[in-house]
């Protein structure tokens, strides 16, 4: 029985480890002490029907973007490209369950970036664009 606990504490913790590499935990860990000091410039609605409202913002440097879900279902939104999320790493956000936001880390550096839903990777309602400038 205990070795069993310890195979499940062992599967627990790497699946952990892997959802937190794939840009998950909420924001992240901030990679300065005003990683997350920014304004928050846009907000990002995922509407009842799993769309993303505005797909297009456009945002100061600086700036942080709040992601609210309204759909009946968990999304984590996070910067392209699927599956390594690098474009604009301050956008993954990570899972975002009904009824909850998540805002991403400060936007320091003008670019245009796009973003999905990772576990919806594929769907067009839940893609978008962030321009910084």
């Amino acid at each position: 029985m205990r070795s069993r606990i310890l195979v499940n504490a062992a599967i627990a913790a790497a699946l952990a480890f892997a959802f937190a590499a794939c840009g998950g935990g909420g924001g992240g860990s901030p990679t300065s002490p005003s990683a997350n000091d920014g304004p928050i410039a846009a907000t990002i609605v995922i509407d009842a029907t799993g769309t993303v409202a505005p797909k297009d913002v456009t945002v100061p440097v600086g700036s942080r973007v709040t992601f609210t879900n309204n759909h009946s279902a968990a999304h984590d939104m996070s910067s392209d490209p699927h599956p390594v999320h690098t474009l604009c790493p301050s956008l993954n956000v990570g899972l975002t369950n009904p009824g909850q936001s998540a805002t991403s880390r400060n936007l320091d550096t003008a670019r245009v970036c796009t973003y999905h839903d990772h576990i919806n990777e594929t769907n067009t309602a839940l893609m978008g664009t962030i321009r910084v400038q």
